[in-house]
């Protein structure tokens, strides 16, 4: 059940389904993001809202980019070991991008309750800042 509850996860992050991620993720959900991600989006976000409004959201603005699992190892505590790539590019400038990612994937029945990020932020390329215009 734990593997198939983080493929929910994914699936819905590969479609950009708001609804399909609020759907998986419980309601006491906490997220820890890598720290120095692009956008200073990195730190500890409680909530399902919390983790939409101040991570994914303005990370899926700027970057075209899909988190694209490889591999799961369930334990029989409920935790999920996901290991894969952040593969897509920055939007304003096309600039490819992959970075290869850890997740520690919290489960409790059919919902996420955490998730623990680990990247190579350094392979996040920094968005550029407009200039005067």
């Amino acid at each position: 059940m734990c593997s198939i509850t983080a493929e929910r996860l994914y699936r819905a992050f590969a479609d950009r389904d708001l609804d399909g991620l609020r759907a998986v993720l419980a309601e006491g959900f906490v997220g820890e993001v890598s720290a120095g991600m692009p956008l200073g989006v990195g730190g500890r976000h409680d909530g399902p809202e919390a983790m939409l409004r101040d991570v994914w959201l303005p990370v899926f603005g700027v970057y075209d980019v899909t988190p694209v699992p490889v591999a799961m190892t369930a334990a029989a505590d409920g935790t999920v070991v996901v290991r894969g790539w952040y593969r897509g590019s920055v939007r304003a400038t096309a600039q490819a991008m992959e970075a290869e990612f850890v997740h520690v994937l919290g489960v409790e029945g059919d919902r996420i309750t955490s998730l623990r990020q680990v990247t190579d932020t350094a392979c996040w390329p920094r968005p550029v800042a407009a200039g005067p215009g």
